[in-house]
């Protein structure tokens, strides 16, 4: 007797994606995805809690093979925090145009808005917190509330950044893509130029030089 093989979030994921590629739509139901699919609803239910929330363990899934790429790259641990950033860019952008159809039934199908999509909520998390770890160097103000602001704008920020770069990709019809390859590579460059310490720290430096000097010649 054959051993049924052991059900999985990536295989639910598998079916769902096939499902709605060739029907352009999520299945009527729970019920009726189980039994296309000959496995028990209560199955499904021990992954995910709705088709929502399926969908957007699928951007994370998108997300999470990407990290693991660049994870296993012993050439990326070398690299500075820019360039950090420019591979995760290439990296995920690749895995979304191996699913492309799917992402534009996702998202252009779906709203222009991609700000208010649930659909991309696990995904902005697992960003936002990548963003965190690359740990950007920003300008030193000496103020704790002042940083946490800061470092708040920065996160949504990028997350805004990724967002319009994925709405840039869905219109791209260059071939291979190759322009988002080229407005990736100018975004985030401009990106960390605007961010640049150095200038901007010079500039604070002589600001606090004069405030220092003007209140004691007063």
């Amino acid at each position: 007797m054959a051993t049924k093989k052991k059900l999985t979030s990536d295989s639910i994921i598998t079916s769902y994606m096939e499902y709605v590629l060739e029907n352009n739509s999520q299945p009527s139901s729970v019920y009726a995805f189980a039994k296309e699919n000959k496995i028990k609803e209560i199955e499904f239910y021990e992954h995910f809690v709705n088709f929502d929330s399926l969908e957007q363990s699928i951007f994370k899934a998108f997300f999470d093979n990407a990290f693991d790429v660049l994870e296993k790259s012993t050439e990326y641990k070398t690299y500075d925090t820019r360039n950090k950033l420019l591979s995760f860019y290439y990296t995920f952008f690749e895995i979304l145009t191996l699913n492309r159809s799917y992402v534009v039934y996702a998202l252009k199908h779906k709203n222009n808005d991609f700000k208010k999509l649930k659909t991309l909520v696990k995904l902005k998390k697992r960003f936002v917190l990548f963003i965190q770890h690359l740990d950007i160097a920003l300008i030193d103000l000496s103020q704790v509330n002042f940083e946490k602001i800061q470092n708040k704008s920065l996160q949504e920020s990028a997350w805004l950044q990724l967002l319009f770069t994925m709405k840039f990709w869905l219109e791209d019809s260059s071939a291979s893509f190759e322009k988002t390859d080229i407005f990736i590579e100018k975004a985030v460059n401009a990106s960390f130029d605007l961010i640049d310490v150095k200038p901007l720290k010079g500039i604070l430096d002589f600001g606090k030089f004069l405030y220092k000097e003007k209140m004691q010649m007063s």
